[in-house]
C-alpha cells in the first residue's frame, strides 16, 4: 500500500508533531507499506520561527504557496495520512483517495468555541479551527489518541459525521528504557548541577496548561523537608516562571535542561524519584509513558486523559493542588516500596504502547476505507 502521511509546515517548529510523523513512517515502512512523508513547504519565509509578522507569513505558504507538495504526492497514494488534526484543512470536500487524520486533541477547537481549555482564540484563531473542524468532518477516518479526544470528537464532531472514529493510543517515539546505574550517572555528567543530588523532573513547555506554576509550587510546600532539586526539561522557563521560582524561595533549586536529547532525557527520566505532571488540558500526554517505560514513578494530575495513559500507575492529584503534589514527592522519598511499586506497575503499563500496535491498528483501518472507497 502507499501512504502519503502529511506532516507539519517546519517553520511553526512543532517537534512532538515532527516525533509522531517519524514514528509512522518508520512503522509503515517496517511493515512494508511504501510511504511518503510530506508536508507544506516554507515558501515566502526562508528560515524564520513562525512568530509575530513570520507567523502571517506562513500561513500564505501553509494554505496557499506551498501546498504543491502535498497535491503531487495525494496523486499516487492508496490513503493519505493527515498526521496532525491541525492539517485538516488539508481534507479536500471530494476525495479521490481516503483521508484519516490523527487527531491528538481538540484544545484549540474548544478554546476557539469559548470553551476553557488554556488555548484562547484569537478572531483570526477562531476561523482557523473552525477551518479544522470542517476538514475533520471530511475525513473517511479519524483516528483519536485517546478516549478523552473521543469523546470530544464525538461531541463537537455531531451525530453528522459519516467516517470512522475510533482510538489510536500513541506509542513511545524512541525507545526509552531501564538504564544501568553507571550509564545513567555516565550521561548525567553533561549537568553538573545534578551531582549526587536528588531531584524530581518536568518535562514541557511554558504553555500555561503545562502548570509548571504548580510544580513550583509543590518544591516550594517540601523545601524544609526535602533538599532535592526540580529539573525543568523541554522549553527554557519563561522570565516570569523564573520569577514565581525566586520568590518562592527556590530559584537556587532549579534546572533546566532546554531540548534535552533522546539519550540525556532517557538518563533524567532513570535518574529522577518521580515525573511531575500537573498538567490541566492533555490530549495524550507523551512523558508519562516515556517516564513509566525508563522505571520514572509518576506523579500527576488527575485530569483526563492522564489517569487513561498511566494505566493507574501513577499518584494523581488535583491540577492545581501545589501541596497535594509536594505530599505525593515526600512520600516516594520515604517510601522505597512505594517507589518500587510504582516503578513496576508503570512499566507493565507501558508495554501497550509500543509502535507495533500502535502501526497494527492503523494498517487495519487504512484496509478499511481503502476497501470501502
Amino acid at each position: 500500500m502507499r501512504v502519503v502521511l502529511v506532516g507539519n509546515y517546519a517553520p511553526d517548529t512543532q517537534e512532538s508533531m515532527a516525533r509522531y510523523a517519524h514514528l509512522m513512517r518508520t512503522g509503515l515502512e517496517e511493515r512494508g507499506h511504501e510511504v511518503v512523508l510530506t508536508a507544506p513547504q516554507p515558501v515566502l519565509n526562508q528560515g524564520h520561527a513562525a512568530r509575530g509578522l513570520w507567523k502571517w507569513v506562513g500561513y500564505a505558504d501553509k494554505y496557499l504557496l506551498g501546498t504543491a507538495p502535498i497535491t503531487r504526492a495525494v496523486r499516487r497514494a492508496d490513503v493519505v495520512h493527515v498526521c496532525d488534526h491541525s492539517n485538516a484543512v488539508y481534507v479536500p470536500q471530494c476525495a479521490a483517495v481516503p483521508h484519516v487524520v490523527t487527531c491528538h486533541d481538540l484544545l484549540a477547537v474548544r478554546g476557539a468555541l469559548g470553551e476553557d481549555t488554556d488555548c484562547p482564540a484569537s478572531p483570526a484563531g477562531r476561523l482557523l479551527q473552525r477551518a479544522i473542524l470542517r476538514g475533520l468532518r471530511r475525513a473517511q477516518a479519524i483516528a483519536c489518541v485517546s478516549q478523552a479526544t473521543l469523546r470530544d470528537a464525538q461531541r463537537l464532531l455531531g451525530g453528522g459525521y459519516r467516517g470512522r472514529l475510533l482510538t489510536a493510543p500513541n506509542a513511545l517515539n524512541h525507545p526509552y528504557r531501564r538504564l544501568g546505574e553507571e550509564e545513567c550517572r555516565s550521561r548525567l555528567a553533561a549537568v553538573p548541577a545534578l551531582a549526587g543530588e536528588d531531584y524530581v523532573l518536568h518535562v514541557g513547555s511554558n504553555l500555561r496548561r503545562k502548570n509548571r506554576e504548580t510544580a513550583l509550587g509543590a518544591l516550594a510546600a517540601v523545601r524544609e523537608r526535602w533538599a532535592g532539586r526540580l529539573v525543568f526539561a523541554g522549553q527554557g522557563l519563561s522570565g516570569e516562571l523564573r520569577q514565581q521560582a525566586a520568590d518562592l524561595g527556590v530559584a537556587e533549586r532549579i534546572v533546566e535542561v532546554v531540548k534535552p536529547a533522546n539519550e540525556l532525557l532517557e538518563a533524567l527520566y532513570n535518574g529522577a524519584l518521580a515525573l511531575i505532571f500537573p498538567s490541566r488540558f492533555e490530549g495524550f500526554g507523551w512523558p508519562i509513558i516515556e517516564a513509566q517505560a525508563c522505571g520514572c514513578p509518576v506523579v500527576c494530575s488527575d485530569r483526563e486523559p492522564l489517569p487513561e495513559v498511566a494505566g493507574g500507575a501513577a499518584i494523581f492529584c488535583s491540577a492545581d493542588d501545589a501541596a497535594g503534589f509536594g505530599r505525593a514527592l515526600l512520600e516516594l522519598a520515604a517510601d522505597k516500596a512505594r517507589r518500587h511499586q510504582l516503578r513496576q506497575a508503570g512499566l507493565g503499563n507501558v508495554a501497550a504502547y509500543t509502535r507495533a500496535a500502535m502501526i497494527e491498528r492503523f494498517v487495519a483501518l487504512y484496509a478499511e476505507v481503502a476497501g470501502g472507497a
